[in-house]
Order: structure tokens, then sequence, then C-alpha cells
């Protein structure tokens, strides 16, 4: 495992897909024609919110896709600037725009996702020959990379391959790969495509991040002991499994706990909840921060996303890179399972 406490010092790179984000403004902020709530517009992703999130955490991010020719292509890149993301390995198709997608919520936070990304350029990430091997260069720089179910879902079979054999050679030559199952049923043309894709992927993982409701989904887990069984047998060394308000399961070395989530006393918009958590752990983690320390800045990071609209909310709402250095000191309820 990388281990440092100096800010910055260590290089991630994320890759996956930035897409429009068409959001629900709070209802005080008014309402269109036909009762409808007005939408706020925005820019989102699993790895790239996540990307967005560790940035902030202080650490070296990268990241990493395709995107077009537009001026929501040029507005993406100026976002990723302005958070201080290195964007030099993204690529642009000419005639390209990013996918879209719209955010609806039920009273309680949850929320339920409709999508328009079928021409989105991120679909032929490590496709190009001539772009991957450029890729590969930039990504061997990197000590950290970061992916998830959906950046694999949305490429082709071939670049999977493609990928699946770097993330090898990468992990042999001292690199640390972490996952997210992040598992969308529409993205795949069937549940054992994905559980094959999946489970290559996972044996190629340091670190998986998961949701059990995901892997419930996927795998039709009834206990979480079935997900841990799994994922040990992945070799997967470093497993954190999240469960929404019940407690967060940790498994490091084949120690498993149960690490307690502090209550949220305000719930918007579950949106990035997961992508949140990751960031924060990860921004713990890789700055030196234990397991259990790095789960109790992932829950604050998520707590205040959740508090907000939108997958990206204002930095100035969310925790600082001292504030995630802070939870490294914090004390956490800890049981073992």
């Amino acid at each position: 495992m990388i281990n440092t406490t100096e800010v910055g010092a260590v290089k991630l790179a994320a890759l996956g897909e930035v897409m429009v984000e068409l959001a629900p403004q709070a209802s005080v902020q008014g309402q269109a024609d036909g009762g409808r709530p007005l939408l706020a517009q925005s820019y989102a992703g699993d790895t790239y919110n996540t990307a967005v999130y560790i940035a902030r955490g202080g650490v070296s991010v990268s990241y990493v896709t395709l995107l077009g020719d537009d001026p929501y292509s040029e507005e993406v890149l100026t976002r990723l600037a302005a958070e201080g993301i290195d964007t030099s390995a993204i690529a642009r198709l000419p005639g390209r725009c990013p996918g879209l997608y719209m955010i609806q919520n039920t009273p309680d936070g949850e929320r339920y996702f409709t999508y328009w990304r079928g021409e989105a350029p991120a679909r032929e990430l490590f496709a190009d020959p001539t772009r991957r091997e450029a890729l590969k260069n930039h990504l061997l720089q990197m000590d950290c990379l970061y992916l998830s179910g959906i950046t694999l879902a949305i490429m082709s079979a071939e670049a999977r391959a493609e990928l699946l054999a770097f993330l090898a050679a990468y992990r042999a030559q001292g690199g640390w790969v972490a996952f997210d199952s992040n598992y969308r049923p529409r993205l795949w043309a069937s549940a054992d495509a994905a559980r094959e894709v999946v489970a290559q992927f996972l044996q190629q993982a340091d670190m998986a991040l998961l949701t059990f409701e995901d892997e419930q989904a996927l795998w039709g887990d009834k206990r979480p002991g079935s997900c841990v069984k799994r994922n040990s047998g992945f070799g997967v060394t470093e497993l954190v499994i999240k469960r929404g308000a019940e407690p967060v399961l940790l498994q490091v070395d084949g120690a498993l706990t149960a690490i307690d989530v502090p209550p949220v006393s305000s719930v918007v918009d579950t949106t990035g909840a997961g992508d949140s958590f990751n960031a924060g752990y990860l921004a713990a983690r890789l700055q030196g921060a234990s397991p259990e320390q790095s789960i109790a800045a992932g829950n604050r990071c998520a707590a205040r996303v959740i508090g907000h609209r939108g997958a990206i909310i204002p930095r100035a709402d969310y925790m600082t890179a001292q504030q995630i250095q802070d939870c490294t000191g914090s004390a956490q309820v800890v049981t073992m399972v």
C-alpha cells in the first residue's frame, strides 16, 4: 500500500466518463410550466465525481476520458482545471459531445437517473491503438489508478481486454489499483456478462470499494458475508463494503470489522454518496491514514454531499484537505464482526 503523509505527493489517475447533469432545483427556486421543477445544469460521472473530491482532499489527480469539440466538453476541461486536476491525458474527438443524464429524487432524497449517452466519446476509451499507447505511458507515471464498473461497461470488449492486460503489467511494476463495481444493469448485455468482466478486474484490484446494494443486484448476495468471501477469493487485500446508514464493513489482510456510520441530520439528494465516500477514503488513505481513519473521512465527505443537490457540491461546502487530514486522529466506533 502506498503510504505517505505529504499532501500532493501521491499521484492518482481516475478513468471514466463525464456527462452533462440535469438536477432538480429546490422547490423554493420556482417551477417550470406544468408544475415541474426547474433543472440546474452541471457535470458529473462516477469516477469524475470521485476525482474532483480526491483532488479537494489534497491528492494530485489526473482524469482520463474522451470528450468532444463542443462547448460542453470545453466547460468540463475548464471545471477540471479549476479543481487542479491534470487534463493532459484527455483526448477530444471532432463532432462529438458528452452524454447527458437527469436526476429525479424521492421525498427522502433517494435518486433515480435517466441517461442519454449512446454516442458519448468516452465509450471509445482505450480503443484507439495510437491514443492507447500514449495513455499507457501516462498511467505508468501514476502511483494509483481508480476505475469503476461503469468505466468498464461503456468500453468495448477489445478495449477492456487491453486495459486488463495493462493493469497486470502496471501492478507488476508497483502500481496500485482501486475499483468500485458500481453495477448499472442497463449498461451491460446481461448480468452474466457483467459478472465475468467485474470478476476479471477485481482480480487486478488491490482495493475494492463496493456498495452492498450493487453487489446484491449483480451477484445475488443475501448476506454481506458472501460478498466478503467472494472478494477475498479474487485476491482483494483491502475491501470496503458500503451499506448506507448501516456500519461499513472493512476487511484488511483477512481481519474483518464493522465501523459505524454517524447519523446524518438532513438528506437532500443521495447522488454521489458512494463516489464521495470513495474520495474521502482514498484521499485519507493515500496520505497515510489507517483504513479505519479513512472510513471516518469517507463518511464525513459523503454526509456533506448528500445534504446538497447534484453530484458535485460547492467547494466551500465540502471537506478541506486539512479537515480530511484531521480525520486521521478522530475516534471511530469499531465492532468486530
